[in-house]
Order: C-alpha cells, then sequence, then structure tokens
C-alpha cells in the first residue's frame, strides 16, 4: 500500500501512550475492542500449544503475569520494576496492561519465576519463545543463556545448565528501536499515521518451557510431491548417536504408510485445496536402546503449486496441476486491544473463517509473520497464504541488508511446512528494494516447492499515474504483479510469468462508533456504506474482463479496518460488516465459483457480524442536527454528531459540534475526556487548544509527549501557517517564522517542516538546501525512513 509520499503537516498519532506506572495489571482503555477481550485474563492468555508442526504432550506454558520495567539503555538490570504485564502481550498494547511506548534509547526488561521441574538422566529443559520484538538477551538465575535479534521469529535456550533447585527466574531485555533501527519492523513506526501503525515492543507470542530428551527432534522439513505421491521428510534432531527414527502417517486415524529413505508414500492422495483442505496427521518418534526418548505430533497436506499455461496457451497460477485463480485480500494481522497479538485463539481463527466466508480463497499476509497457529488455522480452514517478507529499513542504512537475508532466511525455514503458503512475496512498492536478481535467484533455490512474487507493486498506479519506472522489473519471478489505487489494472506480460494485480481497492468508509480514531478515516477514496457494494462490485467485474485476457490473482485492500485506515470491509473491531457476506460471495463467486459448494462454509461454524446501516447518512446527521438546534448539548451526542457531520460532509457542523462538545466537559478531565479532545481539536483557533496549551502537564500524560507535540505542530500549522502560506505566491518566511516561534518547539518543529516541503514541492533548490539541512539535523529522528530518504536524496543532488 502507498501513501502520498510528503504532507505539510504531521498526522495526528494514532495511539494513546500512558507515563504512569501501573502497578497491578488491568486492561488499559482503548476506543474500541473486539468481542474478544471479554474472554482474556490473568490465567489463560493464549494457552493453546503454540507450535501445532511439533506438539509435545511435557510443557508449561509461561504466559501470564510477568514483572516489568522500562530503563535507559544503558542500564543495568533494575533492582526494582515498573509493575506488572501480561504476556504475550505487546508492551504498547491495551491488553498487556502497560499501553506505554518504547523509545529507540529505552531498554524493557521482563521477569519471572518458575519451578525447576523434574528432570531424568538424558532430558533437557528447553525454554522457548515464539517471537520477541526486536533484540532479546535472556537470563536464567542472572546466567545469560543466549541472544536472539529479529522481532516476527521463534527462538529456543536450552536452559538446563543455569537451572538450580526449587525457584529459578528468567529475566528478559528486550531492545526495539522500531523504524528507528536497521532490523525488519513491517508497517510498525514510532509515528504511526494513515497507512502506517503502533508498534509492537517485547514478547507478543507464547513462552513456554519443554522438557526434551538430548536426542530430541529439533525440527520437520515437511514437502509434498503429488506427482510422484510421496511426502519428502527430513528429521533433524539434537543428537543422532545411537537412536532410530520412525515416521507414520495416518489418514482420518488410519495408518496409510511409515518413513522410508526421506520420504512416505501416499499413495491416491487425498489433495489439499482450499475448497477441500484435507489434512493427514503425522506422527514422529526417536528410539534409543528400543525405547521412544521422544515424540511429536504433526501433520501434512498434499498440494502443489506451480505456473503452468491454459487451454489457450495463458499462464496461469496451477494449484494440483490445475488452474486457479487466486482471489485475495490484503490482511495486515492487528488488533486494536493486542496489536500484532490477537487476544485469544478463537480471535486467530476468526479472521480467516471471516475472510473465506466473504469468499476469498487467498490472503496476503502483508509485511508481518504471524504466530504459527494462524498458519495452522489456514492449513486447516482452507486458505491459500501469500507470505511477504518483512521488508527491510526503507532507507537501507548499514546493516539493513544483513538484517532483512537473515530475516528471509528465517521465514522461509520457520514456515516452510505449511501448506497453504504457496507464494513467497520478496518486496514491496520498492521499499528497501536491493539486489532483486540475487535475492529472487536465491529464495527460488532454497524453496523451488513454491512460486515467487518478486516484486508486488514494483509498477505502482495511483490514479493511473505511474509513481516511478522500473526498466528490469520482475527479473526472474514467477509473475508480474501490478498495484492499482483505487481502480485494478492488467500487469505486463512477461513470458512464463502469471500476471497478478497484487494490491487495489482500498475503498474509504467509516461506520461511526466503530472507530479507531473518531477525527480520521483514511482511504484511497470515500464511500458512503450505501455505495460500497456497487463500486466493489464493478471493480470485481473489471477482474473478470482481466482473468479472460490471462489475470491470475488480485489483491483487495482490505479485509479488516487497521486503526487510522478505514478501508476494510468489516470494521477494525470486526463487529460490522459493510458488504454482507452472502452478497460479498456471490459477488466472488465468478472468480471463485468453490463458493457455491456446500462445503465451502461447511467448517467454518458460525462468522457473525452486523450488517452495516445503509441509511444515507446525511438523513441520519440531519436529524442530529435538528436535535442541535433545538438544544440538545449532551456530549455523548455532541461527539456522535461531530463523527456524523463528518460522513456527511458538513464540515462546518463537524467543527459545530467538535466545539460544542469540548465546550460541554467539566473539568477535571478525564483520559476518554483529554483523548477526545485532541482528536477534535484542529486549530489554534479551536477552543480545544487552550485546554491543551494551558494543562499541557495532563494532556502528555495520557496522550504522550511526542503526539502531544504533533497535536500542537497540526493546530499551529492550520491556524496560524496555512493562512500565511496561503496568502501570497511569496510567502514571507522571516514572518512566519516569527509568528510559529511564538508556540514554542512544537512552532519550530512544524516551521522547518512546513518551509522544507514547500520548497521541496516548489523545487526552490538554492533555498531548499540548507532548510532541509536544519530540519533533517535537528528533527529528521521525528519523521519516517521514507521521508529521511526522499529529503537527504534532494539535498544531495542539489547542495
Amino acid at each position: 500500500m502507498k501513501a502520498k509520499l510528503l504532507w505539510l503537516a504531521f498526522l495526528t498519532l494514532l495511539f494513546p501512550y500512558r507515563t504512569i506506572a501501573q502497578k497491578s495489571y488491568s486492561i488499559q482503555h482503548i476506543t474500541i475492542q473486539t468481542r474478544w477481550i471479554k474472554d482474556v485474563s490473568t490465567s489463560n492468555a493464549l494457552n493453546d500449544y503454540p507450535r501445532p508442526h511439533m506438539i509435545r504432550a511435557n510443557w508449561m506454558n509461561l504466559n501470564g503475569l510477568w514483572d516489568y520495567a522500562i530503563t535507559a539503555k544503558d542500564a543495568a538490570k533494575p533492582v526494582d520494576f515498573d509493575g506488572q504485564i501480561l504476556v504475550p502481550y505487546p508492551l504498547e498494547s491495551a491488553l498487556s496492561g502497560v499501553k506505554k511506548a518504547l523509545l529507540p534509547n529505552q531498554n524493557l526488561w521482563y521477569k519471572r519465576s518458575f519451578e525447576k521441574p523434574p528432570l531424568k538422566a538424558g532430558e533437557r529443559l528447553k525454554l522457548n519463545f515464539g517471537a520477541v520484538d526486536y533484540e532479546a538477551t535472556v537470563f536464567v538465575n542472572g546466567t545469560e543463556v543466549g541472544k536472539h535479534e529479529g522481532g516476527y521469529f521463534e527462538f529456543s535456550f536450552d536452559i538446563t545448565s543455569a537451572l538450580k533447585n526449587g525457584s529459578n527466574e528468567i529475566a528478559v531485555k528486550v531492545f526495539d528501536p522500531t523504524d528507528q533501527g536497521v532490523g525488519q519492523h513491517g508497517k510498525q513506526v514510532l509515528n504511526p499515521a494513515n497507512i502506517y501503525y503502533t508498534p509492537t515492543s517485547g514478547i507478543w507470542q507464547t513462552v513456554w518451557l519443554e522438557t526434551v530428551s538430548v536426542n530430541a527432534v529439533i525440527n520437520l522439513v515437511i514437502t509434498p510431491d503429488i506427482d510422484k505421491s510421496l511426502l519428502n521428510l527430513a528429521v533433524n534432531q539434537d543428537d543422532k548417536i545411537d537412536t532410530q527414527v520412525e515416521a507414520t502417517a495416518y489418514e482420518k486415524g488410519k495408518k496409510v504408510a511409515d518413513w522410508h529413505n526421506g520420504h512416505i508414500l501416499i499413495p491416491n492422495a487425498h489433495l489439499w485445496s482450499p475448497s477441500d483442505p484435507f489434512l493427514y496427521d503425522l506422527i514422529v518418534r526417536v528410539k534409543k536402546n528400543g525405547k521412544v526418548v521422544d515424540e511429536v505430533n504433526s501433520y501434512f497436506g498434499m498440494r502443489k503449486i506451480g505456473i503452468g499455461k491454459d487451454e489457450k496457451g495463458l499462464d496461469r497460477i496451477m494449484l494440483n496441476n490445475k488452474p486457479y485463480y487466486n482471489l485475495g485480500t490484503l490482511d495486515q494481522g492487528f488488533w486494536p486491544e493486542g496489536l500484532y497479538t490477537a487476544p485469544t485463539d478463537e480471535a486467530l481463527s476468526f479472521d480467516i473463517k471471516a475472510i473465506k466466508a466473504m469468499g476469498f480463497n487467498t490472503i496476503r499476509k502483508h509485511i508481518k509473520v504471524e504466530p504459527a497457529r494462524w498458519y495452522y488455522w489456514a492449513d486447516k480452514l482452507g486458505m491459500l497464504v501469500w507470505q511477504d517478507m518483512v521488508n527491510p529499513n526503507q532507507g537501507l542504512p548499514e546493516g539493513s541488508k544483513a538484517a532483512f537475508e537473515r530475516g528471509c532466511k528465517q521465514e522461509l525455514a520457520q514456515l516452510h511446512n505449511y501448506p497453504c503458503i504457496t507464494t513467497w512475496v520478496l518486496f514491496n512498492e520498492k521499499w528497501g528494494q536491493y539486489d532483486q536478481k540475487r535475492l529472487t535467484d536465491w529464495i527460488k533455490e532454497t524453496d523451488p516447492s513454491r512460486i515467487l512474487n518478486g516484486h508486488s507493486g514494483e509498477l505502482l498506479y495511483v490514479n493511473e499515474q505511474l509513481r516511478s519506472p522500473s526498466p528490469d522489473a520482475y527479473v526472474d519471478a514467477d509473475m508480474t504483479d501490478v498495484h492499482a489505487y483505487p481502480d485494478p489494472m492488467m500487469s505486463i506480460k512477461q513470458p512464463g510469468k502469471a500476471q497478478v494485480c497484487g494490491e487495489f481497492g482500498g475503498i474509504g468508509v467509516f461506520i461511526p462508533d466503530h472507530q479507531w480514531l473518531t477525527g480520521n478515516a483514511w482511504g484511497y477514496i470515500q464511500e458512503k456504506p450505501a455505495a460500497l457494494k456497487a463500486k466493489y462490485t464493478v471493480m470485481q467485474q473489471h477482474l473478470q474482463l482481466f482473468q479472460q485476457e490471462g489475470l491470475s490473482g488480485s489483491i483487495y485492500t482490505q479485509p479488516f479496518d487497521v486503526e487510522g485506515e478505514q478501508n476494510g470491509l468489516m470494521t477494525y473491531d470486526r463487529e460490522v460488516i459493510k458488504i454482507p457476506f452472502a452478497e460479498l460471495r456471490r459477488i466472488h463467486s465468478k472468480l471463485n465459483p468453490d463458493v457455491n459448494s456446500p462445503s465451502w462454509m461447511a467448517n467454518l461454524g458460525d462468522v457473525a457480524a452486523q450488517d452495516a446501516d445503509l441509511t444515507e447518512p446525511g438523513l441520519k446527521y440531519s436529524v442530529m442536527l435538528d436535535d442541535y438546534i433545538k438544544g440538545n448539548r449532551d456530549a455523548a451526542f455532541l461527539k456522535k454528531m461531530a463523527m456524523m457531520a463528518t460522513q456527511a460532509g458538513d464540515k462546518p457542523g463537524a467543527v459545530l459540534a467538535g466545539n460544542a462538545y469540548i465546550a460541554s466537559l467539566k473539568l477535571p478531565l478525564s483520559d476518554e475526556d483529554i483523548q477526545n479532545i485532541s482528536q477534535f481539536t484542529k486549530s489554534t483557533k479551536d477552543p480545544g487548544f487552550a485546554l491543551m496549551q494551558n494543562d499541557a502537564d495532563a494532556f502528555k500524560k495520557v496522550i504522550g509527549d511526542r503526539q502531544f507535540t504533533v497535536n500542537m505542530m497540526n493546530m499551529i500549522f492550520k491556524g496560524e501557517l496555512e493562512p500565511m502560506l496561503n496568502s501570497s505566491e511569496s510567502p514571507d518566511w522571516n514572518a512566519i517564522e516569527v509568528k510559529a516561534k511564538t508556540y514554542g518547539a512544537a512552532g519550530e518543529e512544524i516551521f522547518l517542516r512546513a518551509k522544507t516541503v514547500a520548497l521541496y514541492n516548489k523545487q526552490d533548490w538554492s533555498n531548499y538546501v540548507t532548510t532541509a539541512n536544519q530540519y533533517l539535523t535537528k528533527y529528521g529522528k521525528n519523521i519516517s525512513e521514507q521521508e529521511q530518504t526522499t529529503f537527504q536524496q534532494a539535498i544531495n543532488q542539489h547542495k
């Protein structure tokens, strides 16, 4: 997805951070939440076995309350901790009980204790982490047992030698610079806005202990071959000496065959597909001296993916040797209360069920690696997955390429066994693109069992305008992939490659009372609820025409709203479906005829959501405006009226209601009052500005220092700088600077930003270089890597 490159003012940050320590656990306030939040408690936080491809019976879940502390980056382990945090929900999330930011100059510490389990001769105790973002150093009883870098990948340490009898302490030190570091960070940024979101720091997947043999299985490598009726299986162990490995495949409880010479024969294989997601069971045992010392339960699906020609000679994506249109949607995996972490396993599976109930057969998992159980549910429910590599830091600072390639290697290995994953996606829209041919060839050589989308959106069109050319687009990839917003396009034809539209859509439709940000509804285009179905249907009809010409797949942006992006088919809280499920299946049936089969919905259970209210927003707003005229000044009414005015397109009414709402508030202000004032106040001329200026400390405690500054910058720009800029073709920058600096640091920052952007857009390079250097030197850390790179490149070119 692509946002406008240069914004004159910052958008308001999406996430309110507290700075007051929480000594005991409680879920923190958020504007909206999903139905599953009520099922989360300190005793049942994600208690399912976290690794479905290697299930063992003897394990201990360490999810639950840990102690936490935030320290300076160079500080030692703290003696006193700040409070309790619910693992595995990230620090910034409401479910963590903390909801604080972690800055690049800080460390996050965790600690908890556990009782040493009994260990027999030849047994070891392993400490396993699903994922910790970004760098984790792990200590047991004060001894460092290991260190891991990479926020999306599982890791384990043998902690046996650090144990003592009785109680033992685990401590974890986390460093996470988010977009200010060299590592992969996806859509997480310290200053979230439009298509970038709230960070996830620290432990965000399950932590568990496991008693294993010294000869235990480390991992399985499972690769189906339907053409030869074989399952290729590699079993890797800690120590193979004097051991024998047995593996047996089962079909519905009945033995199929045993493992011999690296494979299992699967005669008359029951093939896996979205319409029939059949899974075989697999049991692997390690024996020593005739005794089983390790046993893991696993599963597999028999399926094949590739590129081949259809009966017309067109190159198509082929599933199980037949053309299969990949009708997909762009799923980003964010949650209001948990951010990267779903509140429950039921919630995790719901997203896939809902997408399948919409009639899609493909998910593009966008710039994120999910927990193992997400892929298990995709396998079990039947959903093709295009899996993105998590992009490098877009500015490609020193060290970022090495970090990216380490991450790609881990991702390919960690996700290899899931039949749902059919397609790897290397790059997205030139975000940190480099060495594309070499990396494309490397991935194809590493995993020849899947197809590779070497660059999704290498050619990107917004409103039919190409953003930038690519002379060697899609080099060595298995497909050509165009992004086109809002309307879909046909990608270019290259011999031997399938053609796909890797992103399109992004239709913004906001639903009152179901918004993360009530004052913002970002989308590539805006529609009212009643108009969405027609617009979406026309887009799908164009895809049908493209499919006749050779299009093999398409990815709609997106299934769910995410924070300030309100362009999902469902709201962020998963409560409202903007086009009814049955209608979406009907629309999609032309490209995915499997939705007409009774089996399509058979294993989804009850996928429930409210249908959107299609009443013309202007009519509903008119009723509210009439109530306002009659004297209704209830605060909740005024807040909703401001939102409805925005949807109805009545900007003066939105300002009227928002200002009236702020005027109705009583002192002292609650946290919710402060958050609402921060969202409704747009200008220095609004009544909320004086409240924020006069009680800055209170606002900073609730929304955080940086968000407070960004809000003030936006208001100063709107109320003071913008009128002065618009008054003349040649702005008086000296007068503008004097006015801006009366507002202190926030005024100076927005002045330098406004001048930098204005000179850049005007291409006044003689004045730009000095101003942009000043801006980047003082405030560069506050902007996205993409903007930093753009500004710096212009400086380098014209200095």
